[in-house]
């Protein structure tokens, strides 16, 4: 028998789990719908459409398997979708190449059910691009564009600051920058001493603190997402979104 279950964040976790009230265990009103569709509801509610100037350019860094950058390509004339994983991009070009790509979902124990999800008619695909790449560490002739999104993306850097401290450079003046994360700061992903809580206990000041000098924030949100392990076990998790505008020079 392993000692998994003597640890103190175990225990606390499991007394919170057998004696809080309803509200002091979970302190939100959200429907779980509306946690379904996360990477469309970034496309469609993280900008503002109406403050934007034109809308040719968009960049996903961290774009997973392509569906927030299929989405843009609605209203932008290029998207481009950059994540680390090479099988998620190697996904994300199935789905522009093909059409749809085969998922294995799983259902219990090691039983998986094999289907496939497919690219709705009315992305206009031709617009996305996608490549790997590392958002540390990004390519110089990238190029500057009206619209950035990264989510749920700067906890999972192992330097997140030195994404943050790109930006400026990525977003032309008057562009929009929109990020969400939940800021589950592992040290398996990033040392603790990179975590953006640091200094002042409080990860999104910290996030301010690396963009006030380039970007205004314009709004700040509670965004629920839900992702399936298997059919009785999903997670659930809010991340906070931040809708930014750049500076002018």
């Amino acid at each position: 028998m392993t000692d998994v279950y003597e640890s103190d964040t175990l225990l606390d976790q499991y007394l919170r789990f057998h004696y809080s009230a309803y509200e002091d265990y979970f302190p939100h009103d959200f429907d779980m719908r509306k946690a379904f569709n996360f990477p469309v509801r970034c496309a469609i509610e993280g900008p503002d459409y109406d403050l934007l100037k034109a809308n040719e350019l968009a960049l996903d860094v961290g774009c997973s398997v392509g569906r927030s950058s299929f989405e843009l390509s609605k209203y932008f004339s290029s998207v481009v979708g950059i994540d680390f994983s090479h099988s998620f991009i190697n996904a994300a070009l199935e789905l522009k190449n093909k059409g749809e790509c085969v998922v294995h979902s799983a259902d219990e124990s090691a039983n998986k059910s094999e289907g496939s999800v497919r690219l709705d008619a009315s992305m206009i695909k031709e617009r996305v691009h996608f490549e790997s790449g590392d958002a540390q560490d990004l390519r110089e002739d990238l190029g500057c564009f009206d619209l950035v999104i990264a989510c749920n993306l700067i906890c999972r850097l192992p330097q997140p600051l030195k994404f943050l401290d790109r930006l400026p450079q990525l977003v032309k003046p008057g562009g929009q920058l929109f990020m969400t994360t939940p800021f589950t700061w592992l040290e398996e992903y990033t040392p603790k001493e990179n975590w953006l809580s640091n200094e002042t206990g409080d990860s999104f000041q910290g996030l301010s603190n690396a963009l006030d000098s380039s970007f205004k924030l314009l709004k700040c949100w509670d965004m629920p997402f839900l992702i399936r392990d298997h059919s009785r076990k999903f997670q659930f998790s809010i991340a906070q979104a931040s809708r930014w505008q750049r500076l002018k020079c």
